[in-house]
């Protein structure tokens, strides 16, 4: 019930949906725990995972798409690039040239950036490019192979966060890609931070950054249903797919990670769990493809990636 539960109503139970997963895992040893007993506890384990089985699968996808793209296709990704290392929290003073050769060698037709910092980005072979160009040293981008139509931002009232979007012509097609970047609650994921916090503060963080997300939301879905075309929402969501902010956004398509991805999906490094926060959601009308998570350490989020086939 937790993705139906708006954090602006009751923000408590929205913090725990953060619970899932390890809901989800205490389940899976019960009944493995009751069957091996055979003991008919199993049974209530078990009614518990099959009444929850879309957040099972939405945890882990089992098996991913193996298809042959077709001749003509479409390749995205979507990259929080933690503004390049700007801070050193990786000792690596050449993060942001591995970053721009990971790009070029990846070469997707359209890149959303989250976090970008455009005063030490290095210069890309994208000839068309959008940015946020905010106050803050955190801006979006959308870099594409294919002309802007059009461009504009949404912004979140009270945050440094914000949307954009650009409406890309793409062969004898126009798409809008949304690339967004939802409040996110500042908690470092380092344990030893995690510890010195109270519990009520952190609580007290995570509400109010929900009840945010929900609001910034609800922008981008409106202004999402007055679009012309077919639309690809990515992005950093600062939240999984068991939460309120997720089921509002996806709403109306395809997350890629479900129909053509494998295993858990992770985007963010945290130290207790696999997150999935980072999204490509896609219109129903596009088919995808495949689906990648690159393994590639040069920010605090993986880049994930999709191929969708033009029809």
């Amino acid at each position: 019930m937790l993705p139906f539960v708006p954090p602006k109503t009751f923000s408590f139970l929205a913090v725990l949906s953060l619970a899932v997963p390890f809901l989800i895992i205490i389940n899976l040893i019960f009944s493995l725990y009751w069957l091996l007993k055979l003991k008919k506890q199993f049974l209530l384990s078990g009614l518990v995972l099959a009444l929850g089985f879309g957040h099972l699968t939405s945890l882990y996808n089992f098996s991913a798409k193996n298809e042959q793209p077709a001749s003509d296709t479409l390749s995205l990704m979507s990259y929080n690039v933690r503004l390049l290392n700007l801070y050193d929290w990786i000792d690596d003073d050449a993060i942001p040239e591995k970053i721009q050769d990971f790009i070029e060698q990846s070469a997707p037709d359209i890149l959303s950036i989250q976090e970008y910092n455009s005063g030490i980005a290095k210069k890309t072979n994208y000839p068309y490019v959008f940015n946020s160009n905010s106050k803050t040293k955190s801006e979006l981008a959308i870099f594409s192979k294919f002309p802007f139509l059009n461009t504009g931002i949404i912004k979140f009232p009270n945050s440094a966060n914000s949307a954009i979007f650009a409406d890309i012509v793409v062969k004898n097609d126009t798409l809008r890609v949304y690339n967004i970047h939802l409040q996110s609650s500042g908690i470092n994921p380092n344990v030893k931070q995690l510890d010195s916090e109270t519990s009520d503060r952190l609580f007290k963080r995570i509400s109010k950054t929900f009840e945010a997300q929900q609001y910034q939301a609800e922008l981008v879905l409106k202004h999402m249903n007055k679009s012309p075309y077919k639309t690809i929402l990515n992005g950093d969501f600062n939240n999984t797919t068991h939460s309120y902010v997720y089921r509002l956004l996806r709403s109306n398509f395809d997350d890629a990670f479900d129909i053509a991805g494998k295993g858990f999906g992770r985007t963010y490094s945290f130290d207790f769990f696999p997150l999935r926060i980072d999204f490509i959601l896609v219109d129903k009308n596009l088919k995808i493809v495949d689906f990648q998570t690159h393994n590639v350490r040069y920010s605090d989020h993986f880049p994930i990636s999709t191929t969708l086939e033009l029809r």
